[in-house]
């Protein structure tokens, strides 16, 4: 008999239907086993499912057999948390789009799941200074000395920097992958994954055996702020998916530091856009850091949602876009418009329109709102 984690996953393997739709379908009917049986009629029902949505997900429903998925998935992802397992992260659980299903690879530790252990992302470009290394490493091996377990995402430079001088001094160190947990990337990163499976944790939201792919890895973003009560930003040029990290840690209401840098250091541009938007910089006497980390409050008390307040500022030229960013570019306007809506009318896959929405909120020509919602800048 099927249970309730099964139907997270079976729900997630529908095209165009994210978690912010498999959410909905648990509020609207209470059960998702029960909404896997719905008619047409009682799913058009549901908050953001329009026809299309409807059709669509009646046509994959009847031609997929669930216990058979079951069967052949699980062997080759023997382990994984959804949202109706109580090990599911508790911090990831408190963002709006948190992944239905979360495979894992390595140790577990049970405090970290339920939000005890603090943890922390580092993150920043993947060609960085000696200073942005040095640092790195500095303020890696503090925290991780003081038990905090340090978050990254694995990718050459900052990243790669953070997980081992964690390991170095013994740390636990948690890695979000673009890529399924038994794949490395970049190879360069083989050993250090290894490592990493011993004195921590791989998690992703892609199954085993998933490569590398460009649109995967803004998306894991949200995944290494989600994990984290702070996240660091360590050296980030203007355009860079550090950035991104930041503004959904931002999103989530979790504290944002960033390292300064120089004004005319091109890789601290991003930083020192963070700092003037109100991000607080990392103090130069750790001891003061270790203060201000010990002191972040609960994340159910209100908080200010956005750190960076938009100045008013001409309409900008909009650069030359690829075919699909700029069909999502053109399908928003200035009014507010769902997530599940813009897939609604574009038809495409809840996956590649969130890999456009997070490149054109990188190019600042979008911005999300409260609630998965996004707007044309300009």
């Amino acid at each position: 008999m099927l249970k309730a984690r099964d139907y997270w996953l079976i729900w997630s393997q529908i095209n165009g239907v994210g978690s912010v739709s498999i959410q909905r379908l648990q509020q609207h009917f209470k059960k998702l086993e029960i909404a896997w049986t719905a008619t047409a009629n009682e799913l058009i029902e549901v908050e953001g499912f329009g026809k299309q949505t409807v059709d669509k997900i009646v046509q994959q429903r009847s031609q997929f057999n669930p216990e058979q998925f079951l069967e052949q998935h699980t062997a080759k992802n023997p382990c994984f948390w959804t949202p109706a397992d109580p090990e599911y992260p508790r911090l990831l659980l408190e963002i709006p789009n948190f992944p239905p299903v979360l495979y894992y690879r390595g140790i577990v530790e049970p405090l970290e799941n339920q939000g005890i252990t603090p943890m922390v992302a580092i993150v920043g470009t993947r060609t960085p200074t000696e200073y942005g290394c040095r640092w790195t490493r500095q303020i890696s091996m503090t925290l991780a000395r003081r038990g905090f377990t340090i978050v990254s995402g694995m990718a050459a430079g900052i990243d790669t920097q953070a997980h081992r001088s964690c390991l170095e001094v013994g740390g636990r160190t948690i890695a979000a992958l673009g890529t399924g947990v038994d794949i490395a990337y970049p190879k360069e990163n083989l050993q250090l994954c290894e490592r990493v499976m011993n004195q921590g944790l791989l998690v992703s939201e892609y199954p085993s055996g998933t490569q590398p792919n460009a649109r995967h890895f803004p998306q894991r973003n949200r995944i290494i702020a989600g994990l984290s009560r702070a996240t660091f930003v360590m050296e980030a040029p203007q355009k860079s998916g550090a950035l991104i990290t930041a503004n959904v840690a931002n999103e989530f209401c979790r504290d944002v530091y960033v390292l300064p840098g120089r004004l005319d250091d091109k890789k601290s541009l991003g930083c020192l856009k963070l700092i003037n938007g109100g991000a607080s910089r990392i103090p130069v006497n750790l001891e003061e850091l270790l203060a201000q980390l010990g002191a972040m409050p609960p994340l159910d008390e209100p908080q200010q949602l956005s750190l960076f307040e938009i100045p008013v500022q001409p309409p900008k030229s909009i650069p030359d876009l690829d075919p699909e960013l700029a069909q999502v570019w053109q399908a928003l306007s200035s009014e507010p418009t769902a997530f599940d809506q813009i897939i609604v009318n574009l038809n495409l896959e809840a996956g590649n329109l969130s890999a456009a929405l997070l490149q054109l909120e990188l190019l600042e020509l979008v911005e999300q709102l409260p609630g998965m919602r996004y707007r044309r800048i300009n």
